[in-house]
């Protein structure tokens, strides 16, 4: 029995956030890195050349102090500074002493003051240093930061956007060329995507509009017979069916895409007009629609941001149980974001199936056709519509069967 092979490990997270605007000072970026490299070489250097000097100044200065290049006989001696003792009256050999040790004492001093004076210029000079390191650091990664703020406006579907560098022929103009072809390549590709987007929009929804209008009209004629008037409906409810799948499959491949136009959304004025679209379909289910709804106003497409709501509410109606069902629907503000909760009674969720409800067609325990409760798209548009608005999804399990769906969108 061959063994499975081992998964490769991810990378480690940063510590950071790298959505957040508001970055730690300290974080180890390319730049601080580069200019403690290039001060401490500095620092380094500095350290020993200072140590080669002081002790070649200490060598020379002890081999020339070691004797004296005269001999004092006899005569006065007049000190002119209070750390040199030296004998007013002597003989010749106790001046001779005085004298060396007060030069011995002066060369001890000079060398303190060298060495005082040297770290003084080394510190001084080890600031500018660094000082230049970290611009000239900025300077030599500065289109770093330019293909760094040109891959933000593309993360925002601004695929327009190319860095364009000037000058020298280096490896960071090659990485910003590549970067600018990969940017052309996956503009053309979105703008093939949308046209056929477009396109399909066309072509199926032209037929199914005229299907639906044809049935419309047969249905609308007394004299037909019941039996034809029995398949008209089904074939109707068929066609309706499939306008919805379409409809959908549209909304998903445009929710995908970043919102350029934004207008304050109240998610609880949001929120109610979904409630009166399933107020119908929840009293014949006897499903009680409940909930405290504040205002909660984010930035974003009204219709969209509706679409999420009804899909969830339409949801939590559809997947109830049969008697004694309830839906809770409540938008608030919590630490500085949005929130819609809608939380029904219903079947116990395995969690391990969480995540497969928020994939293109596929239901809980529910066939892929033959089902009245839509068409297996609800809570994957939810998902797109609510990334392209900057949020994010959750559904958890809740305890007696059913489920919480959290909705968080920033303010």
């Amino acid at each position: 029995m061959a063994s499975t092979p081992a998964h490769p490990q991810a990378p480690p997270k940063p510590t950071w956030d790298p959505r957040d605007p508001v970055r730690p000072l300290l974080r180890p970026t390319i730049r601080i890195r580069l200019t403690l490299l290039y001060g401490g070489m500095f620092l380094i250097a500095g350290i020993l050349l200072l140590s080669i000097i002081y002790l070649f100044t200490a060598q020379a200065l002890g081999d020339s102090a070691s004797e004296l290049p005269f001999k004092v006989v006899e005569g006065k001696v007049q000190p002119t500074t209070s750390w040199c003792q030296l004998p007013v009256q002597g003989t010749g050999e106790q001046l001779n002493e005085a004298v060396s040790a007060c030069l011995q004492h002066q060369r001890d001093m000079a060398l303190g003051d060298l060495l005082r004076r040297s770290l003084f210029a080394l510190m001084g000079l080890s600031i500018i240093a660094f000082a230049f390191g970290y611009a000239m650091a900025g300077r030599v990664l500065s289109p770093l930061g330019r293909i760094t703020r040109t891959a933000r406006q593309v993360a925002g579907s601004d695929l327009a956007r190319r860095i364009e560098l000037d000058g020298p022929d280096d490896e960071l103009k090659e990485l910003a060329d590549t970067f600018d072809e990969m940017l052309e390549r996956l503009e053309r590709a979105f703008t093939a995507q949308q046209r056929f987007v477009a396109n399909a929009s066309h072509e199926l929804r032209t037929p199914l509009a005229i299907n639906r209008t044809l049935l419309e009209v047969h249905l609308s004629d007394p004299g037909a017979p019941v039996e034809l008037q029995q398949l008209g409906k089904t074939l109707l409810a068929t066609n309706e069916r499939s306008e919805q799948l379409v409809e959908g499959l549209l909304l998903l491949a445009r929710s995908d895409n970043q919102i350029v136009e934004r207008k304050p959304v109240d998610l609880a004025e949001v929120a109610s007009r979904a409630i009166d679209q399933v107020h119908a379909e929840a009293q014949a289910k006897g499903v009680e629609i409940r909930g405290e709804r504040a205002l909660a106003v984010v930035q974003g497409n009204g219709v969209l941001l509706e679409r999420i709501a009804l899909n969830l509410v339409q949801n939590a109606v559809r997947y109830n149980v049969p008697e004694d069902g309830w839906v809770e629907v409540t938008t608030a503000t919590e630490q500085g974001q949005a929130v819609l909760v809608v939380s029904n009674t219903g079947p116990v969720v395995p969690a391990y199936e969480i995540d497969n409800l928020f994939e293109p067609f596929r239901r809980l325990r529910q066939e892929r056709t033959g089902s009245d409760k839509g068409v297996g798209l609800g809570l994957s548009i939810a998902r797109s519509v609510a990334r392209a608005h900057g949020g994010r999804i959750i559904a958890e399990p809740r305890e007696g069967g059913g489920l919480v769906m959290r909705v968080t969108l920033p303010i």
